[in-house]
């Protein structure tokens, strides 16, 4: 992709850029930051943006009547699950990110994974949680696991069990958010790589000290370690990074996003999951490898943006 100026998005947009941004999600507040840092940082650009609570009534009516082209800040269920970008098209509305069944693939993990057992793409092991599911025989089958809800991000629901006991503990708390899945739990290392129009960024190694890095880890913790370069050697990290460019292309991803990677101590990698609207805190991890690949946030946000406009990925 042709890198984009300043004056040449503008030229494109017509003025008329808003970042949308809250929603109703468990993830509304990191929304809120993420949507808050971008428009920010466009401003001091000199790109003129207005920020769209879509939370709000009347969210849709005031996107169609005065802009052109959204960058997409939202988070979870409702922002980054298909539905807003179904809404986009049919306003006619140009945005950043992946497309409508793209997003819905990568929100539902439960699904994802599925297509890349399909595919033959390493991930760990999983099995749906019910009701009527044998909590016994799903610990003798998978061993420690992770209960996750399906459909939700930021950690939000999940939990370890390693007991049949812990196992419907877990999921009788995760059931609120729909659909629950346990997944093998991978001891070992966890890494993130996040995609930006067709381009692997440098790796993030993550460490913390809680049971696995869950939400304060994300999001409140000062104790969490970044670790970019990651440490791996170079034969390994290009293996992540085409890992997770498979990952992110065998859902049909656009634009931009993050795969989230483990690996064992055997040193073989396991997808985890993609996002398809990362965070863009001051904690959040996609800025981060920007910087470690010389892109600072301003140059970030534009380089998403540019994306969407010249490629056509989004419309």
């Amino acid at each position: 992709m042709k890198e984009m100026t300043v004056a040449t998005i503008n030229q494109a947009i017509g003025g008329k850029l808003a970042v949308l941004f809250g929603g109703r999600s468990a993830e509304r507040e990191i929304s809120l930051k993420s949507g808050a840092a971008v428009a920010a940082a466009f401003e001091r650009q000199g790109v003129s943006v207005e920020k769209i609570d879509v939370a709000d009534d009347g969210w849709m009516q005031r996107l169609k009547a005065d802009f052109t082209q959204v960058f997409i800040a939202l988070h979870g269920p409702g922002g980054e699950d298909g539905t807003v970008q179904g809404a986009l098209e049919c306003l006619g509305v140009k945005y950043t990110g992946s497309g409508v069944m793209a997003s819905a693939l990568a929100m539902d993990k439960f699904r994802c994974k599925l297509l890349w057992l399909g595919m033959g793409l390493s991930t760990p092991k999983f099995m749906e949680l019910t009701a009527a599911s044998d909590w016994a025989a799903i610990i003798a089958d998978l061993g420690s696991v992770i209960v996750k809800p399906a459909c939700e991000g930021s950690s939000i629901g999940m939990s370890r069990a390693a007991s049949a006991q812990e196992l419907q503990s877990a999921w009788q708390g995760a059931q609120a958010y729909g659909r629950v899945f346990a997944e093998q739990w991978v001891v070992g290392s966890e890494y993130t790589v996040a995609i930006l129009n067709g381009r692997a960024l440098p790796a993030i190694k993550l460490e913390t000290d809680a049971a696995f890095y869950d939400f304060n880890a994300k999001y409140l913790s000062n104790e969490t370690r970044y670790l970019c370069p990651c440490g791996l050697s170079a034969a390994d990290e290009l293996e992540l990074s085409e890992l997770a460019l498979a990952a992110f292309n065998s859902l049909g991803c656009e634009g931009w996003g993050r795969v989230d990677v483990m690996r064992d101590s055997d040193g073989r990698f396991y997808l985890l999951e993609v996002n398809t609207v990362p965070g863009m805190t001051d904690h959040s991890l996609v800025p981060m490898a920007a910087k470690q690949a010389g892109l600072n946030f301003e140059q970030l946000v534009l380089a998403i943006l540019a994306g969407s406009i010249s490629d056509g990925a989004s419309s």
